[in-house]
């Protein structure tokens, strides 16, 4: 088993802007997401915003993993069926299409990693309802995250929660620790058993990122060697912080001014929500 870096105070410090910068992307780009834009459109914004504005670097652009071509843009544009890692190009937004962006920048070496759904025009009720569900299941994953828990609580609830909802759980796809490293030790399941897998200590960061089906979970890969769609064409939906194990239980990291609030069930006692 890799063993997973324990975050340095000047890590932290690095990760916390890092982690705000990749939000506040989120933020510049949400009056830009609506009918008649394309995706490409929408990773121009985001590129020209993270170069020119914030002196940040697109780490998704050429990122190349083993077995995998690099990666051709800035972001990830993934739309209704699209699981993760949608590229984006001239695929035009229509009335009621869903969309997760997903963002990862580098300032000064260090990643911060989040993703949002959105909406262009008006969705239907399904799809706002596998967003909203899908939110609370990383909310639901993150309030699990303290000291001395185990990485399979998270998945646990997650997995219960989307299960219970009638939704199923994307398996080969999962958070991952992060630092000045895109993607590190551990892999965050969005499924499995309380008290499994390894267990939390303070100064660990990842990122919780359930990908939830609103049918079943198997997955088809396309032909450009990246977009994952589901099996059976049905809706996904995803969304993504970048989280601090902290002494006492967690910290985002990846907050900003637009941020979404927490669902209404995750209080103040469950854990401090900093900003930079």
């Amino acid at each position: 088993m890799s063993s997973i870096s324990i975050k340095t105070e000047a890590d932290i410090k690095g990760m916390r802007v890092a982690g705000r910068l990749a939000a506040e992307v989120l933020d510049y780009i949400a009056p830009f997401v609506k009918v008649g834009v394309t995706t490409g459109e929408i990773d121009r914004l985001c590129h020209e915003y993270m170069t020119n504005v914030q002196g940040t670097i697109p780490a998704p652009l050429n990122y190349c993993p083993p077995g995998y071509t690099p990666y051709p843009k800035a972001i990830c544009t993934s739309v209704n069926d699209v699981i993760c890692h949608g590229i984006p190009g001239d695929k035009v937004l229509k009335n009621g299409d869903v969309i997760n962006l997903d963002i990862t920048v580098i300032k000064d070496g260090y990643h911060g990693d989040t993703s949002r759904m959105y909406y262009a025009g008006e969705p239907s009720i399904m799809a706002k309802r596998l967003g909203l569900i899908t939110y609370e299941c990383m909310w639901l994953g993150i309030s699990k995250i303290k000291p001395g828990a185990h990485l399979g609580d998270i998945g646990y609830v997650i997995q219960q929660h989307a299960e219970n909802a009638g939704y199923s759980v994307v398996r080969e796809f999962c958070g991952h620790g992060i630092g000045t490293v895109f993607h590190e030790e551990p892999q965050v399941l969005h499924y499995g058993r309380p008290g499994t897998l390894e267990e939390l200590k303070a100064g660990m960061i990842f990122t919780v990122e359930p990908m939830i089906n609103a049918g079943r979970r198997e997955i088809r890969e396309m032909g450009d060697g990246w977009t994952i769609k589901t099996k059976d064409r049905s809706l996904s939906a995803q969304w993504e912080h970048t989280v601090l194990v902290t002494e006492t239980g967690y910290e985002i990291l990846t907050v900003s001014p637009g941020m979404p609030a927490p669902p209404d069930f995750i209080t103040a006692s469950a854990a401090a929500i900093t900003a930079a």
